[in-house]
C-alpha cells in the first residue's frame, strides 16, 4: 500500500551522505511500526466504508487528495521543494499512475463485489509479484533456491485462499482479479522507479509529494468521465475516505519514511506481512464479514512464501 519502499535506496544515500545525526525520537519505532500496520491494515475496511456512499473513483480521487495535503503540509513545514526537471517529472507521471492511480482504483472497484479481507490478503501478493518481476527485470536481483521456493510456497496460499479444489465456487472472479492486478500494479512501479529515479538529488519527501499531486490529477481528470457529482454526501462514507487519505496514504507514508531511515528498508518493509492479519480481524469485527478456514490458512501460507522470497544471500545484505 506504499510507495515509501520505492525509494528506499535514495533514504539510505541520503542518511548516508548526511554528516549531521537524526534527531533523537521521543516515540520508538516500534510503536510506529505498530501504528503503520494498523492504518495500512484498517485500510481496506475504510475502501468498503467509502465504497458504501460514492463511486470507486471518486473514493481514490477523495484519498489521493487528503494524502495530498499532508504531504504538502509536511513539505511547508520542512521548506521541501517539488522536484525539478521535464524528465523527472515525466517519469513521476508513470509512477504516480503504478503506484498510486491505478492500484487505489482497482482495491476500490474490487471491494464492491470482494470482502475487504480478502482484498488485504490480495495485497500481501505484491512481495510474491516483485520476486516473479524481478527475475526478469533487475539482473541483480539474482534467484535462490530459497526465493524460488518462497515464491512457489506463496502462490500456493494463493490458491488456497481463493479455494482452487472446489472450483473457486461462491468467488467473485472480476473482483479478486482487480485486487491481484492492483497488487501486481505496486512492483511494476516499484521496478520502473528504481530504474528512472534513482540518484535524481530530490528528497523522498519531494519526490512523493509530487508522485501523489500528479495521481491526483489523474483521478481529477478520470473521475469526471466515469461519474457523476453526488446528490448527496453520506457523512460516514465521506469521513472513512479522509481517514483514508489523510492517515492510511499521507501520515503512513511519512512514518514509513522515518522507519526506512531509521530501521532501514528491510526492517520497514516487514510491515507487509501484518497488514492481511489485521485487515481480517478488522473485516471481520467490525463488518461481521465471513470468514472460511482456507481464508486464514492460505494467508498464513501466502505470508511464509513472501518471507522466503526476501531471504538474499550474505553477500547482498
Amino acid at each position: 500500500m506504499t510507495s515509501a519502499t520505492t525509494t528506499a535506496a535514495a533514504a539510505r544515500k541520503q542518511a548516508r551522505d548526511t554528516t549531521t545525526p537524526l534527531p533523537r525520537r521521543t516515540l520508538d519505532w516500534r510503536l510506529r511500526f505498530g501504528a503503520l500496520s494498523l492504518v495500512w491494515g484498517f485500510s481496506f475496511l475504510l475502501i468498503k466504508v467509502g465504497t458504501h456512499g460514492y463511486a470507486p473513483f471518486q473514493v481514490t480521487f477523495g484519498r489521493l487528495l487528503f494524502g495530498t495535503v499532508v504531504l504538502a503540509a509536511a513539505m511547508a513545514v520542512k521548506r521541501e521543494r517539488l522536484p525539478r526537471g521535464a524528465r523527472v517529472w515525466a517519469h513521476l507521471t508513470v509512477a504516480a499512475f503504478l503506484l498510486n492511480a491505478l492500484p487505489f482504483s482497482l482495491f476500490a472497484y474490487s471491494e464492491l463485489t470482494i470482502p475487504s479481507t480478502l482484498a488485504g490478503i490480495c495485497n500481501a501478493t505484491s512481495p510474491l509479484w516483485g520476486m516473479a518481476l524481478s527475475l526478469v527485470a533487475l539482473s541483480e536481483d539474482r534467484p535462490t533456491r530459497v526465493r524460488v521456493a518462497g515464491l512457489g510456497l506463496g502462490f500456493l496460499g494463493v490458491l488456497t485462499v481463493l479455494g482452487a479444489w472446489q472450483g473457486f465456487s461462491g468467488l467473485d472472479a472480476r473482483g479478486t482479479t482487480m485486487a491481484l492486478l492492483a497488487s501486481l500494479s505496486y512492483p511494476i512501479g516499484w521496478i520502473y522507479v528504481r530504474r528512472t529515479l534513482a540518484g535524481t538529488g530530490a528528497s523522498h519527501l519531494s519526490l512523493t509529494g509530487a508522485q501523489l499531486l500528479l495521481a491526483t490529477l489523474q483521478l481529477a481528470a478520470i473521475t469526471p468521465l466515469f461519474t457523476s457529482v453526488p446528490a448527496h454526501f453520506p457523512l460516514l462514507p465521506l469521513l472513512a475516505i479522509a481517514a483514508l487519505g489523510t492517515l492510511g496514504t499521507g501520515l503512513a507514508l511519512l512514518v514509513q519514511y522515518g522507519l526506512v531511515a531509521e530501521v532501514g528498508p528491510t526492517t520497514a518493509q516487514m510491515v507487509t506481512y501484518f497488514i492481511p492479519v489485521i485487515a481480517t480481524a478488522a473485516g471481520v469485527a467490525i463488518l461481521g464479514e465471513s470468514l472460511s478456514w482456507s481464508t486464514p490458512v492460505g494467508a498464513v501460507i501466502v505470508l511464509a512464501g513472501a518471507g522466503l522470497t526476501q531471504v538474499r544471500p550474505r553477500g547482498n545484505r
